[in-house]
């Protein structure tokens, strides 16, 4: 039999739905990989060992014939930006925990984590995240940073760093991120898996209060195909109890027919969603953040977009240049609304000079902030999501690279200053646009995307091997076509090294 730790997600799933493994034997193999490899990458800040178990011996307990959920006895993580009752949550942020302090401890589960726990998931702790979860990698005050499994000398990425991390490290099975500006696809890629970004709407989300232009949203980050639309189908779910907190913007929760699991089968079948045609893929490397930033391609990130080019032509779809350009006016209301959040966030004057550089920075320009302003930098990007929506609508899906760069090394954001010095602000804040430049517009725009690996590199001679990636952009609700072509893509092999990579 495979190793439990080698079984996808939804092959562990089902080896617990038949009685193959239990869910403390489950438990204890991935606490005993978290315990020997987690010292070295970081991914966790808070281990629950003696609660999972608990957990995982009531589940073995039920009786035949019991209602069970979707993830029955499968092992997950959230990251330190959520609360569940008994654990730690520090955000992130030497403010909320003091360095290397002690964090106020939940006393109830957050929607993610109700509709995790309905599932029949066992949490087995938290994972690290940047400081509120501001940043595209996961290095803060209160903890060691998320280092890539691939080159430890480098990050994990963010702000779902951590869980890439442990899922890329095998400390998990399958893991939910939360993405705002490209958080999920970001750390996917970095990783070396596969993260998907939802349609707005699809996974219910917190109210429209804590997130004015409704950016974020709760997504897969997996290893196949399979396992992206086997959580995704989960996190679809509204979280148990009062509806407050549980809002979906738009009615388009469930799977367009069936489960999306249902749908990445089918298509491996060759029930395809968009029929016998191939789809019309247009390739893009312009940047919402051109207008103000020398935004470039490296040769690694190139590589990859050509071998996702090769793959997807492979695959029998057309792919040619998409035209496409952004407004000037994006970049600086992108940043009015993004940095908005640090201006709310509940913290008084000793808590604040607490704060990292970044966060510091964004905090103290959110409070000089006035609602008036606010309030046109959402209309600015309201109007950009329709002529954007439109622009990308000539094609089926958008290809992009998933990352300009290489993985980056850790503290090459502040790289100069330090992390705690609110003088490398704006620096870090160029870093991050220039390392991930086709995210947050798919944010802004609502629409579905996902990264998927599609070759492995170096960056020079002596470096160590690591993945680069693509990302594809789907029409609205398109969930489902994008798991198909990843499908697709694994189904030509591997994109590691060796006959399908690069090295």
């Amino acid at each position: 039999m495979t190793p439990i730790g080698d079984l996808s997600a939804v092959q562990l799933r089902d080896a617990l739905a038949r009685g193959e493994l239990s869910a403390v034997e489950t438990a204890e193999h991935f606490l005993a990989r978290i315990e020997e490899r987690n010292p070295a990458l970081g991914a966790f800040v808070h281990v629950a060992a003696g609660s999972a178990l608990e957990r995982a011996r009531v589940l073995d307990a039920l009786p035949p014939g019991s209602p069970r959920g979707p993830l029955h006895g499968v092992p997950l993580a959230v990251k330190d930006l959520h609360d569940v009752a008994g654990m730690p949550t520090t955000h992130g942020s030497a403010a909320v925990a003091g360095q290397y302090g002690r964090a106020p401890v939940a006393g109830t589960d957050d929607d993610l984590a109700a509709v995790l726990g309905a599932s029949g998931a066992v949490l087995l702790g938290k994972t690290q995240v940047p400081e509120f979860g501001l940043d595209c990698y996961s290095e803060n005050l209160v903890a060691p940073p998320a280092r890539n499994p691939h080159d430890p000398a480098t990050g994990a990425g963010g702000s779902s760093g951590g869980q890439a991390a442990a899922v890329a490290a095998g400390m998990l099975p399958v893991a939910p991120g939360s993405d705002g500006g490209g958080s999920v696809r970001i750390p996917a890629a970095a990783c070396g898996l596969i993260g998907l970004k939802p349609n707005r709407g699809r996974v219910p989300t917190a109210d429209a209060q804590s997130d004015a232009a409704q950016l974020v949203v709760h997504g897969p980050i997996a290893r196949t195909a399979e396992d992206a639309a086997l959580l995704l189908d989960v996190l679809c779910a509204p979280a148990p109890g009062p509806a407050h907190g549980n809002v979906v913007h738009r009615a388009v929760r469930a799977a367009p027919q069936g489960s999306f699991l249902d749908g990445v089968r089918a298509a491996r079948r060759g029930d395809l969603p968009w029929g016998r045609r191939p789809l019309r893929i247009g390739v893009s490397t312009s940047s919402p953040f051109d207008a103000v930033q020398d935004i470039a391609v490296s040769p690694e990130a190139r590589s990859a977009l050509d071998a996702g080019v090769a793959r997807l032509l492979a695959a029998g779809h057309e792919v040619g240049e998409a035209s496409i350009a952004y407004d000037p006016e994006y970049p600086r209301a992108f940043f009015d609304v993004w940095t908005t959040a640090m201006g709310t966030a509940p913290l008084d004057d000793e808590q604040a000079v607490r704060l990292t550089g970044l966060a510091g920075a964004f905090r103290s320009r959110a409070l000089r902030r006035s609602a008036v302003e606010l309030a046109r930098a959402v209309s600015t990007l309201r109007r950009i999501e329709q002529d954007v929506v439109r622009a990308y609508g000539s094609w089926d899906m958008v290809l992009t690279p998933a990352l300009a760069m290489t993985p980056r090394p850790l503290g090459w954001y502040w790289e100069g200053y330090g992390l705690e010095d609110p003088a490398g602000a704006d620096q870090d804040y160029r870093r991050q646009c220039q390392y991930t430049p086709w995210t947050s517009i798919v944010n802004v725009v609502g629409l579905p995307a996902v990264t998927v690996p599609t070759l492995w590199t170096r960056a020079g001679r002596a470096a160590p091997v690591v993945p680069m990636g693509v990302q594809l952009i789907g029409r609205p609700s398109a969930e489902a076509q994008l798991l198909a072509v990843v499908a697709q893509l694994e189904d030509q092999g591997p994109a590691g090294p060796g006959p399908a990579g690069q090295e």
